[in-house]
């Protein structure tokens, strides 16, 4: 465990330190890291910077964070180009003990979620304010084809959600994003995972429970604790 730091960007700050040992332990000279997007992920960037000589190449999950990787001198490639992903490293807007996620509050949850599943090891990283012991206190983004939006929001509605259009939001995908309300407490959340990927129109949703992480790195007031799924 890492030294005691109390403020969030601290925290922020300790655990992406951390995140980058742990990346060094697990890469070599044809490793491919995945990269995400966030206030958290940004700091592993710029931290990450410091080695760039041992890094081969890097996948982000948005365009700020490839511009941010690049600004850096590091390599960044098109996911088709690549045919693994050693480890992801991103962070979440909420985490459970079983390392179920709630991601896309800054918009990236399908690239996000395409790059974990390519990933052998996808390690979250967050500060403290993001561990629940039940997902849905965080609405729910949900990525949604431009004209499907009002069908989309409909059928939302009848699984209980409270859907809010995301306005002035384009995706780097091109398309517009439903935040849902009032889902709490999501139990069981594979289920509705499923179910809301299932809705027509929908391109996909910031659940991360088929696929969770692998391991978590949480920033706490006594310092970096590292979890496994419980």
């Amino acid at each position: 465990m890492s030294a005691p730091s109390n403020s969030q960007d601290a925290m922020k700050q300790a655990v992406a330190a951390a995140a980058v040992e742990f990346t060094l332990q697990r890469i070599d000279d044809k490793s491919t890291i995945g990269i995400g997007t966030g206030s958290t992920a940004n700091a592993y960037i710029d931290l990450l910077a410091e080695h760039k000589a041992k890094i081969t190449g890097t996948v982000a999950s948005s365009e700020s964070s490839a511009e941010r990787l690049r600004s850096h001198g590091i390599p960044v490639y098109d996911l088709n180009s690549v045919d693994e992903i050693t480890l992801y490293v991103d962070g979440a807007d909420e985490v459970n003990p079983h390392l179920e996620l709630i991601k896309g509050g800054g918009g990236a949850l399908t690239r996000e979620k395409i790059v974990a599943a390519v990933a052998r090891e996808f390690l979250c990283i967050a500060d403290q304010s993001k561990w629940v012991e039940h997902l849905g206190t965080f609405p729910l983004p949900v990525e949604v084809i431009p004209m499907a939006r009002s069908h989309v929001a409909r059928e939302l509605v009848k699984l209980g959600g409270d859907p809010v259009y995301r306005q002035g939001v384009v995706t780097d995908n091109g398309n517009v994003i439903l935040d849902v309300h009032h889902l709490f407490p999501i139990s069981p959340v594979r289920k509705l995972e499923e179910q809301i990927n299932n809705i027509t129109g929908v391109v996909c949703n910031g659940l991360f429970a088929l696929r969770p992480a692998d391991a978590l790195m949480l920033g706490t007031s006594t310092g970096v604790k590292t979890i496994y799924p419980g």
